[in-house]
């Protein structure tokens, strides 16, 4: 990292952002950087680039080929490791003012799902044999940290293959009980379909899938799931049902049904996620929507009732399923996050429920 930001090296800027605890770093030309501490954006007054300095800046975190991308593109994403700062994910893109960058800042380490404070129904789903587990989500609420944790469980506590797909690669495991083996789509495999179909071959247990981004990638997971293996992937949808919907939604017509027929056989379970400033405005909580594929669920999809998918996770929570609403009451009722925090966040704020100390 040798390009200067205003007479700041960007390490500097990335370390400082580490220290506050930052998830990102915001670089647009003629602006003063920004920074995304617990959700909340914060300008960085002391310093005010260039669009020619943020162009240089890019510059020095794109190899040759990534700068091809973007200049051909708009955009290329990259995963590098800085100095004092650790992994990060670096976005570049064009806009109308120029090159912009989007920084985001990697945990220094695998987290544990415990120490994500996640459910234990999280940790079930990766005992699973085989199936389609999904992590949906808005970016940035902490569905790629997740799925790394679970991909580490299984490192830790079973002797699988597990192979993952990314672009890029944000998080390397290091073989521990399992086998870990890592590719990139455009660097190690043109496309995610492509990267699916190949690792087949390569004898696999599991196998995360970075992203969904279209019908060649839900059909290639489809089919890994339904050949007996264990898949993790990601959706950018907001509950489970619209998941359900947007797998569904991405065929044409006449082959709706049969992905349908699928994903009812194949689904595993389905975690929606939403990450929120805690009370005590230090930290972030994770609160969660979980559906658990049972038969009920299954006929669901199978008859393209997903409306009604809701009122099984509503009354299954012995079974380990909850709603985000549900989530969030119990997360307000604890004083981990505020009530306001909570409702804003939800699209039914009215089944966001106060406890009794709590005034409306």
């Amino acid at each position: 990292m040798s390009v200067s930001l205003a007479g700041v090296r960007v390490g500097e800027v990335l370390r400082v952002a580490r220290l506050r605890n930052a998830s990102d770093v915001h670089l647009c030309g003629a602006m003063a950087p920004m920074l995304r501490i617990d959700g909340e954006l914060e300008r960085q007054q002391t310093l005010e680039p260039s669009a020619e300095e943020v162009a240089a800046i890019t510059e020095s975190l794109l190899d040759r080929e990534a700068s091809q991308t973007l200049n051909s593109d708009g955009d290329v994403t990259v995963a590098l490791s800085v100095p004092d700062v650790g992994a990060v994910r670096v976005h570049a893109y064009r806009t109308a003012n120029g090159t912009s960058v989007a920084i985001r800042l990697l945990a220094r380490d695998i987290p544990a799902l415990d120490a994500l404070q996640l459910p234990p129904a999280i940790g079930e789903l990766c005992e699973k044999p085989y199936g389609l587990v999904i992590f949906a989500g808005p970016t940035g609420s902490g569905k790629s940290t997740a799925l790394a944790a679970c991909i580490d469980r299984i490192n830790e506590l079973q002797c699988r293959h597990v192979v993952t797909i990314e672009d890029p690669i944000e998080y390397r495991h290091r073989s521990k009980r399992s086998l870990i083996t890592q590719r990139q789509v455009r660097t190690d495999v043109p496309t995610y379909a492509d990267a699916v179909y190949g690792a087949l071959r390569s004898d696999p247990d599991v196998m995360l899938i970075g992203e969904m981004r279209n019908a060649g990638t839900m059909h290639a997971a489809l089919t890994a799931a339904e050949t007996g293996h264990l898949v993790f992937t990601t959706l950018h949808t907001g509950d489970s049902a619209q998941t359900i919907d947007r797998i569904v939604g991405s065929f044409d017509g006449a082959k709706q049904q049969q992905i349908r027929l699928q994903l009812a056989q194949t689904l595993v379970g389905i975690v929606c996620m939403r990450l929120l400033r805690r009370g005590s405005g230090a930290g972030r909580r994770a609160a969660l929507e979980i559906l658990v594929a049972n038969d009920a669920v299954r006929n669901l999809i199978r008859d393209g009732k997903t409306h009604q998918v809701r009122n099984v996770i509503s009354t299954s929570r012995h079974a380990g399923m909850q709603t985000l609403e549900g989530h969030l009451s119990d997360l307000v009722a604890r004083g981990e996050i505020a009530l306001s925090t909570a409702r804003a966040v939800t699209e039914r704020p009215d089944e966001v429920r106060a406890p009794d100390h709590v005034l409306e």
